[in-house]
């Protein structure tokens, strides 16, 4: 488990959060963040910044990517938001299938255009979503 995608649909609020929270907990390892429907080339939503940073983490350098089938095939493990996008995913890309899991024990709800209260909700369960697979990627060593 040495390269980890984190996908969403737009990669501007959740993946980007799991992306630094993972990053933060293996930093040797290679972790990056991609979306389904992505807004190509679009920062990070101003709310997940701010979330980030209270955290003592950076996502201002974030810009939003397109998953493509080269990303897929270099991930050693993809951990997603929603059951639907694991779906898509291994609908687009077959080979994908055994290495998407869902970051949560239940769909992490999409903050996009949401108040920062929905953003607090869907932060708390990436967070628990990252300490539990961090729990089980120590596990593999």
């Amino acid at each position: 488990m040495q390269r980890i995608l984190t996908l969403c649909i737009g990669n501007i609020c959740r993946s980007p959060l799991a992306q630094v929270l993972l990053a933060r907990e293996f930093p040797q390892r290679m972790v990056w963040s991609a979306g389904l429907g992505a807004l190509v080339g679009e920062p990070a939503d101003p709310i997940s910044v701010a979330l980030a940073a209270e955290q003592g983490m950076d996502l201002s350098a974030h810009r939003a990517q397109q998953v493509n089938l080269q990303m897929c095939q270099r991930a050693d493990l993809i951990l997603v938001m929603e059951q639907h996008q694991r779906v898509e995913l291994e609908r687009r890309y077959p080979l994908v299938r055994g290495k998407v899991f869902q970051l949560g024990e239940r769909d992490i709800a999409d903050p996009f255009r949401q108040p920062r209260t929905v953003f607090e909700t869907a932060y708390a369960d990436i967070a628990l979503g990252v300490e539990r697979w961090a729990g089980r990627i120590r596990q593999l060593r």
